[in-house]
């Protein structure tokens, strides 16, 4: 059977552009709350699909509100935010956050906790068969099968973040913003959701930009690890994190890594 030919007098369409391989890009941004009160200046950066970025740095070195930046929840004093190749000027339907605090709503389900992400401006409206479908998919992948009708005044703190990751998942994001998602969960429980988090990135096929001052955490879970510091805060060094997954495994690959971050972070308080 021959392929149709385009109807007389129109031209054949051209064939669909090429999805960008960036999904996150930051080119020169600066942001201050006043006058000679800069908080970071002329920071750029990507994030590749399916990859896991970790914004390292201590307290106050402005990397959340760089996270905010990028998500489209604050505005640039200078610079642009590119999100899947557009100008990013508000968040995007397919990006999710994650923050320390869950933020459950304590007189919904965790059913419609998780289905509340789907509720949000902008955010494309679906069919209420597709929707339940999402919600269902997310609670399993976090491991919540079961808990659907469970109250958020039943759960632990790490059901309460599983709950906000599904809550994220549900959006089917291109890309998770995560603020220090972990850093109130006791070790145990932080280190299975750091497991659980990488596990879902390549599941689903996702980017994340983590937020941590953690430095075991960033060698953990990252494929590239950013170092932001001094006043006003900038990029200092990257790391590209070839160990191999678990790595756990690795653990003279990874002190040898733990090392050379440290050192940065001793020459970088010297300036």
């Amino acid at each position: 059977m021959n392929a149709p030919t385009p109807a007389a007098g129109l031209a054949a369409s051209a064939p669909p552009a090429a999805a960008p391989d960036a999904v996150l890009e930051g080119a020169g941004l600066g942001f201050g709350y006043g006058v000679g009160d800069a908080v970071f200046r002329d920071v750029s950066l990507k994030v590749e699909r399916r990859e896991i970025v970790c914004l390292l740095g201590a307290s106050g070195c402005g990397k959340s509100t760089l996270l905010r930046v990028l998500a489209g929840l604050e505005s640039a004093d200078a610079g642009a935010v590119r999100f899947l190749g557009q100008p990013l000027t508000s968040p995007h339907p397919r990006s999710a956050l994650v923050f320390q605090q869950a933020s459950l709503l304590p007189w919904l389900t965790v059913e419609r906790n998780a289905a509340f992400g789907l509720d949000f401006t902008h955010q494309p409206r679906i069919a209420e068969a597709v929707r339940r479908a999402r919600v269902a998919s997310a609670l399993a992948a976090v491991g919540l099968a079961g808990r659907e009708k469970a109250w958020p005044a039943e759960l632990s703190g790490g059901m309460a973040q599983r709950v906000a990751l599904a809550r994220a998942l549900a959006r089917e994001p291109e890309l998770l913003f995560a603020d220090e998602p972990f850093s109130a969960l006791d070790a145990i429980t932080r280190a299975e959701m750091q497991s659980l988090l990488v596990e879902l990135v390549h599941r689903w096929h996702a980017a994340v930009l983590l937020v941590t001052h953690d430095i075991d955490e960033a060698i953990l879970v990252a494929d590239r690890i950013l170092l932001m510091g001094g006043r006003p805060g900038g990029i200092l060094a990257e790391w590209t994190v070839d160990i191999e997954r678990p790595r756990s495994a690795a653990p003279e690959a990874v002190a040898r890594l733990r090392l050379e971050i440290l050192e940065a972070l001793r020459r970088s308080s010297l300036r």
